[in-house]
């Protein structure tokens, strides 16, 4: 038996989310600038005969069957790939919600993907850990290495990672779950024959106030088709909008979570007192991104 190993798996952030059309193949070409919150769950590992995982935490009991968890599937992944990898028992600490546009899933596998990297002596530009990240979601690759990017194709072309000032930042979910899946269906995308597969731009400004003026000439294409499903995403946004402070408030992801961003943590702070004083059923974290 091996140390002990501790990994976070910090919130994925849609910053911005914008979707060019459905393939032949069913899968959405988008273009994302995501960036990564200072909350999350959290993962440890222990080396072992068996691959095991236990769930805790606040969120432990939404988060499904363990043998469909992620984190599973990420390990079975690699393990398909390099003959005689090492694995062993992993310990999740869910505290994120649950189908909430956050990457909670995603962020916990590719935490993962990175405590058998050191388990086993990876480095993290190894392409098969990259090709287990793929066969696992759509989002995992992005959160392997948890920095900001320009997101594009279905999850898999990346920038180079962007140096963002950091965003003090409100997080709020109504605590109603979005199935990803729904909200695509229910989205009406053209229909496109062959996207384009050139690289992201790496440049984007990274001053906050040029940033918070570039975020408000992006949108979210899925917040329609995500309130039509759950109208509390819009009573979240409106909400957000009426804060002392807030420079831009959105839904990340398919949702249902919301950001709201501030110019500094202490507005973050006073805003997220606000909010959990008015609505009490809410998940409520003042954080920041990038």
């Amino acid at each position: 038996m091996g140390a002990t190993r501790a990994e976070r798996a910090p919130a994925k952030i849609n910053l911005s989310l914008r979707v060019i059309g459905r393939r032949a193949d069913g899968y959405h070409e988008l273009e994302s600038l995501v960036v990564f919150a200072a909350i999350g769950d959290a993962l440890t590992f222990r080396a072992g005969r068996k691959l095991a995982l236990t769930v805790r935490g606040p969120t432990g009991e939404s988060a499904g069957a363990v043998g469909d968890n992620l984190v599973l599937k990420a390990a079975q992944a690699l393990a398909e790939r390099i003959e005689g990898v090492k694995l062993g028992r992993f310990a999740l600490s869910k505290r994120l919600p649950v189908a909430a546009g956050l990457g909670g899933g995603s962020a916990d596998a590719a935490a993962a993907l990175r405590l058998l990297a050191r388990a086993n002596r990876l480095a993290i530009d190894d392409s098969r850990l990259r090709e287990a990240a793929r066969a696992t979601g759509a989002d995992v690759p992005v959160c392997l290495d948890p920095r900001s990017r320009l997101m594009c194709g279905v999850g898999d072309i990346l920038s180079e990672p962007i140096d963002l000032r950091r965003l003090p930042a409100v997080l709020v979910n109504p605590r109603v779950a979005v199935p990803t899946k729904d909200v695509f269906v229910r989205l009406n995308a053209p229909r496109i024959v062959r996207a384009a597969r050139s690289a992201p731009p790496n440049r984007l400004p990274t001053e906050r106030t040029e940033l918070i003026a570039y975020l408000h000439s992006q949108t979210n294409d899925l917040e329609p088709p995500a309130i039509a499903l759950q109208p509390a995403i819009g009573d979240v946004l409106a909400a957000l909008h009426q804060l002392a402070g807030c420079r831009l408030a959105r839904m990340s992801g398919s949702g249902a979570t919301c950001f709201a961003l501030f110019d500094t943590a202490k507005a973050a702070a006073a805003a997220a007192r606000v909010l959990r004083a008015r609505h009490a059923t809410w998940w409520v974290r003042a954080t920041s991104l990038g």
